[in-house]
């Protein structure tokens, strides 16, 4: 996708030609599911190297968060997790309420390969 020095993105392609907006529309929405993937990937590697077992959540939130005790093996702390790809990506109204009952992290990563 083609961007100008700001980081916005252009209307036409390199050749002049103008690309329509739909198209842009397209290639916007790859590029942030993309990105929160990529952001996903790194926050599971995160939790890997602390020694915190994660794994999908079905509903509600992306993962679900267990630290487990070294020597009896039991879950010490559960957290849903929810990860965002950008400092500014907002909350919807379900993580919104869900955040409000406890026991839930927001986790905001700026990836840097996407």
């Amino acid at each position: 996708m083609p961007r100008d020095i700001f980081g916005n993105v252009m209307e036409t392609d390199i050749f002049g030609r103008k690309i329509s907006k739909k198209q842009i529309k397209r290639e916007v929405l790859e590029e942030n599911r993309r990105k929160g993937k990529a952001a996903e990937d790194q926050y599971r590697m995160s939790a890997a190297f602390r020694g915190v077992e994660v794994e999908r959540s079905p509903k509600g939130h992306d993962f679900i968060e267990r630290e487990r005790d070294l020597w009896t093996g039991k879950v010490k702390r559960t957290t849903k997790v929810e990860v965002k790809s950008s400092s500014t990506a907002p909350l919807s109204e379900l993580q919104k309420k869900t955040k409000k009952k406890g026991n839930y992290k927001v986790e905001r990563i700026n990836p840097l390969f996407y």
